[in-house]
């Protein structure tokens, strides 16, 4: 089977500049052909997209960039509808959004505070489930959609200084495997990718990053850190017919470190 998307459009949300993981996505569908759209939270990320996207085929020199404030439901929704106006039904999505206090990100857990707690949940987890819902309201996907997330190890084990970060990867988890019962009704798939660390914007506010990525180097099967672009292509397979059978599910992109048990 030949993989290409060419004809269809896919939304990009997290692009902050050229290493998030976000961009490696979006790189991967542009390479199969697919028209891009990208949503952003503050001028500096737009500026960054705006340059970026010259890069990409001579298709998406020219895609949209829409502001999209994921805390605000009305914001979710203009942002979507003004998606739908330029560019008709969406065959996926890729939801490449999280934010913590840094300051919780170091020490102990239980330290974290209240709104600290509910500010985390909010933008990295309830966010994913606020477009969904949009999405299918204003419904904007194909019958055969793909919609995917980004999540880490520490929402399935305790990672050092990840802290409230997992706690909320923890609830983004389940939230795919609901989203993936209640979309699949219509005919959507609902999926989250697992990345091992990777050098960006966000991953420098942990405090222990640097020393994760040197005992995933040491200990992963493959014995080598992840490639953002190896996290693209395999968002690129969820996005295609090849993945068609595929819901549900979290696949772990890190070289094989999830399987070690110490």
């Amino acid at each position: 089977m030949n993989l290409t998307l060419a004809g269809k459009t896919y939304v990009v949300m997290g692009v902050a500049n050229k290493r998030s993981i976000a961009w490696s996505i979006a790189k991967s569908l542009n390479e199969a052909g697919a028209d891009l759209v990208f949503t952003y939270a503050d001028d500096r990320a737009k500026k960054s997209i705006d340059e970026l996207k010259t890069s990409l085929n001579e298709n998406n020199h020219e895609a949209p960039v829409v502001q999209c404030d994921v805390n605000d439901e009305e914001g979710i929704k203009k942002a979507f509808e003004t998606i739908k106006s330029a560019k008709g039904k969406i065959s996926g999505l890729a939801h490449c959004i999280a934010f913590a206090n840094k300051e919780y990100l170091t020490g102990d857990y239980l330290e974290v505070d209240r709104e600290s707690f509910l500010q985390a949940h909010e933008v990295s987890s309830y966010s994913f489930t606020a477009v969904a819902r949009t999405l299918k309201h204003l419904d904007m996907l194909t019958e055969d959609a793909s919609i995917l997330t980004l999540t880490y190890l520490g929402g399935e084990r305790v990672v050092e200084n990840y802290n409230i970060m997992g706690v909320a990867k923890a609830s983004l988890d389940a939230s795919v495997k609901y989203l993936a019962m209640d979309l699949g009704k219509v005919g959507v798939r609902v999926n989250a990718i697992s990345a091992g660390p990777i050098r960006t914007l966000s991953a420098r506010g942990v405090s222990s990053f640097t020393k994760s990525l040197s005992i995933v180097e040491e200990k992963a099967p493959l014995q080598r850190s992840t490639n953002p672009d190896e996290v693209g292509d395999t968002a690129l397979f969820l996005f295609s017919p090849l993945s068609r059978g595929i819901t549900g599910e979290m696949i772990h992109v890190d070289n094989g470190y999830h399987i070690i048990g110490f």
